[in-house]
C-alpha cells in the first residue's frame, strides 16, 4: 500500500474532519436545488454520501484513485437505491468532460486552493461553468486568510497535535500538522501532515504528506468568478449562512450563479 492509499484509509477517522460543520450546509444546498449535483473533490464521500442519503442524485469527481476506492467501499455498504443515485468519476478539476449538466456544483473543503496559478483557476472555473445548467449554482468553499498571521515576523512552524483517532483495524493514529513555509508573493503556504500510527501489536509507522495551498482574498475571487461567467449571489462567513464580515476570519463561502 503506497503513501496515498494509506492516507486515504486514514481520512474518515481524522477527528477534525468528523467535526466539520459543512456537511449539513451542502446537503441543504443540494435539497434546495433539487439536483443533480456535481461534487468536485469528493474524496471518500464525506459530503457526497449524506447528500445521496437525502435523496439527491450526485456525481463525484476526484483526481485520487485511492480516495475514490474508499468512497466506493463505503457506498457498497449503503442501500441499492442510494447507490443508484451516485456516479463516481476520476478526473482533473481543471479539465474534464461529463455527459451531463448540473443544477449545482460544489467544491467542499477547499480543493480549489490546490490550484496555485491563475491559469489553472480559470481553467477549472470555465470547465465548471460548462457543466452547469442555465442559471445553475456553484458553491466555492475557501478559507479566509488572517492578515495578522500572514504578517507575523516569525510565522508559526510548530506542530499542531490533533486528537487520536481509532482506525477500523483497532490501531491508533495521531495526526499533527504544521506550516513549513510561506510565500507572500505567490500567496502560497506549504503544509506538512504527519500521521503516526501505533498498531495493536505495538508496531509504529509514520506517514508524511506535503501540500502547497494557495490562499485567496474576497475581491480576487469575485473577479475570477466574474471573468468566468458567474455572478455572486451570496457570500457567507460560515456554514450556518452568516453574512461575510460577521465572523473573523470565518470562511469565504461563495454561492455564484451561471450567467
Amino acid at each position: 500500500m503506497d503513501l496515498y492509499e494509506r492516507i486515504a484509509a486514514f481520512y474518515d477517522a481524522i477527528v477534525p474532519y468528523q467535526q466539520r460543520e459543512d456537511v449539513a450546509f451542502f446537503v441543504e444546498m443540494a435539497r434546495e436545488t433539487g439536483g443533480p449535483v456535481l461534487e468536485v473533490g469528493c474524496g471518500t464521500g464525506r459530503v457526497l454520501i449524506p447528500t445521496a442519503r437525502a435523496g439527491v442524485s450526485i456525481s463525484g469527481l476526484d483526481a485520487s484513485p485511492a480516495m475514490l476506492k474508499v468512497c466506493r467501499e463505503s457506498l457498497a455498504r449503503e442501500p441499492e437505491d442510494l447507490r443508484e443515485r451516485v456516479t463516481l468519476v476520476q478526473g482533473d478539476m481543471r479539465d474534464f468532460q461529463l455527459d451531463a449538466r448540473f443544477a449545482l456544483i460544489t467544491l467542499p473543503f477547499r480543493p480549489f486552493q490546490h490550484l496555485l496559478e491563475v491559469g489553472e483557476q480559470i481553467a477549472c472555473l470555465t470547465c465548471l461553468h460548462l457543466h452547469l445548467e442555465k442559471g445553475g449554482l456553484l458553491v466555492l468553499d475557501l478559507f479566509n486568510p488572517m492578515i495578522e498571521r500572514l504578517t507575523e515576523e516569525n510565522y508559526p512552524t510548530e506542530f499542531h497535535l490533533e486528537p487520536a483517532a481509532t482506525l477500523e483495524d483497532g490501531s491508533e493514529m495521531v495526526r499533527s500538522t504544521r506550516m513549513v513555509s510561506r510565500d507572500l508573493a505567490r500567496q502560497c503556504m506549504d503544509v506538512e501532515f504527519q500521521h503516526d500510527v501505533t498498531y495493536s501489536d505495538g508496531r509504529k509507522e509514520q506517514y508524511v504528506e506535503h501540500a502547497t495551498l494557495r490562499y485567496f482574498f474576497r475581491y480576487e475571487v469575485e473577479h475570477l468568478l466574474a471573468r468566468c461567467g458567474f455572478q455572486v449571489v451570496n457570500l457567507y462567513a460560515d456554514y450556518k449562512r452568516k453574512p461575510f464580515g460577521e465572523i473573523y476570519p470565518g470562511e469565504l463561502l461563495f454561492v455564484a450563479r451561471k450567467v
